[in-house]
């Protein structure tokens, strides 16, 4: 599901508990994640909940780097947010990643207000964490 989807469907659903079910549900279209990546290596810091993120990187000749994401989380709303950052951000271009706004995305779906700060402080450790593995793609790629 794209982004622009994601934006759509939320717009469609007025109030936050339905749209809290709604970013439940898009957690659980998340692929299996394997349970040999759940490492210190692949786990995000800065998350209250465990978050495990998983990137691979193919070169992609003029183009630039591209990043695809894989990843898990033990609570249901996080693999949610999860699913959204990757609705945003794999199979995207490392510059692309880099230039995405997504506090202003975020902003769009008024997630902001509605999480909690410890979960608002995990979804911006894991946005970070995305553009840190950009930049190092593109640092590998020059």
């Amino acid at each position: 599901m794209s982004i622009d989807e994601i934006i759509e469907n939320f717009s469609l659903l007025d109030e936050w508990d339905d749209r809290y079910r709604y970013i439940i549900e898009l957690g659980r279209t998340l692929p299996p994640f394997p349970e040999s990546a759940r490492t210190d290596a692949n786990k995000v810091q800065g998350c209250a909940s465990q978050v495990w993120l998983e990137t691979e990187v193919k070169p992609n000749g003029g183009g630039g780097p591209t990043l695809t994401f894989v990843g898990d989380s033990d609570a249901h709303i996080v693999r949610g947010l999860i699913a959204i950052l990757f609705a945003l951000y794999s199979g995207k271009h490392a510059k692309d990643i880099l230039a995405a706004d997504a506090p202003a995305m975020l902003d769009t779906l008024g997630l902001r207000e509605h999480l909690t700060p410890q979960r608002s402080n995990g979804l911006r450790s894991m946005v970070e964490r995305i553009r840190g593995e950009a930049q190092r793609a593109i640092g590998t790629a020059a």
